[in-house]
């Protein structure tokens, strides 16, 4: 595997200044030598000039403009050399490949995909890249549970040599091992969870997290980091939606129930402790029996209740 080798090459302003000496000096030396030396202008020195224009011409292929986030990758006949990261304008060898790539940061939507335009302008006709809006992606959960998710993934490259070299498509390679994570993750947790493990649904940020380490292990011979994955989208797929939020609403309705019930419970508890603590009245059980009835059905009731006063005696 290749590993990334930091150089920084000399500084262009010079070579630039005596390339153009050269490129000029050359033709202007072979017109002066004619002019001057008439009887004894040689073969020499039209080849020297010849030489030297050259020499300026091929030299001036090594210069290099390398703006902010933007590195270059040299190739030496196919064999790496190194990369230049720092902005700046430099010179290097004019013999090699010096193959562009951006260190920018970028983000996607898993489930999109790239197209291309043509945009006609003043220069001609342009090809432009656009990338879709992403779709959720269909998998199934822990339980087989037929879910729709997709993420966003913000990333970079740090390894320049790895990222052009390692991999036939960097930029592809990194959708489509973030589309395989997602997956693989989705299919290791459920959609929701009642027993508070981890759910896709209930732990969104842990989710997360381990969706970055999950991709970021697949982008390591990319030479790529993933800074951020997040999730977008997350729903039970149409099939089960009306399904699920039924089992949702039944969930509820259980607990709500339960909370109502634990507090109906508690206040004729304190009820009956207060009357006796009072010496109010002396309840028997079987008198104790109907008022706790009575309570719970008022306390409990989903409606509001109708009393019936009772104009006899308690029996």
């Amino acid at each position: 595997m290749l590993r990334e080798i930091l150089i920084r090459p000399m500084s262009g302003w010079i070579p630039l200044f005596l390339f153009l000496i050269m490129i000029l000096g050359g033709p202007l030396g072979i017109i002066v030598g004619k002019e001057v030396l008439a009887s004894g202008f040689t073969l020499s020195l039209f080849l020297g000039g010849l030489a030297l224009f050259l020499l300026g011409v091929i030299g001036m292929f090594g210069l290099m403009a390398i703006p902010p986030n933007q590195a270059r990758v040299l190739l030496l006949f196919g064999v790496y050399r190194g990369s230049v990261k720092e902005s700046g304008f430099y010179w290097v060898n004019p013999f090699y490949s010096k193959k562009p790539i951006s260190l920018r940061i970028r983000n996607f939507e898993t489930g999109s995909s790239v197209t291309t335009s043509e945009e006609t302008t003043s220069a001609g006709t342009v090809k432009k890249a656009n990338r879709t809006a992403g779709r959720p992606s269909k998998v199934n959960d822990r339980d087989g549970n037929p879910v729709e998710i997709s993420a966003i993934v913000v990333w970079r490259v740090v390894e320049t040599a790895e990222a052009l070299l390692e991999v036939e498509d960097y930029e592809g390679y990194v959708a489509t091992q973030s589309e395989a994570a997602l997956r693989g993750m989705a299919s290791r947790f459920p959609y929701d969870s009642e027993d508070h493990e981890v759910s896709l649904r209930g732990n969104t940020i842990e989710i997360s997290d381990r969706l970055r380490g999950d991709i970021q292990e697949r982008l390591e011979r990319a030479g790529v980091e993933v800074m951020e994955a997040r999730i977008s989208h997350l729903a039970y797929a149409p099939e089960i939606a009306a399904a699920m939020l039924q089992r949702q609403q039944a969930q509820a309705v259980v607990a709500a129930r339960t909370k109502i019930v634990e507090g109906a419970v508690g206040m004729v508890q304190m009820a009956l402790e207060h009357l006796k603590r009072d010496g109010i009245i002396d309840l028997d059980d079987e008198r104790k029996a109907v008022m706790v009835s009575n309570l719970l059905v008022v306390l409990c009731s989903d409606r509001h209740t109708q009393p019936v006063v009772n104009a006899g005696t308690l029996y």
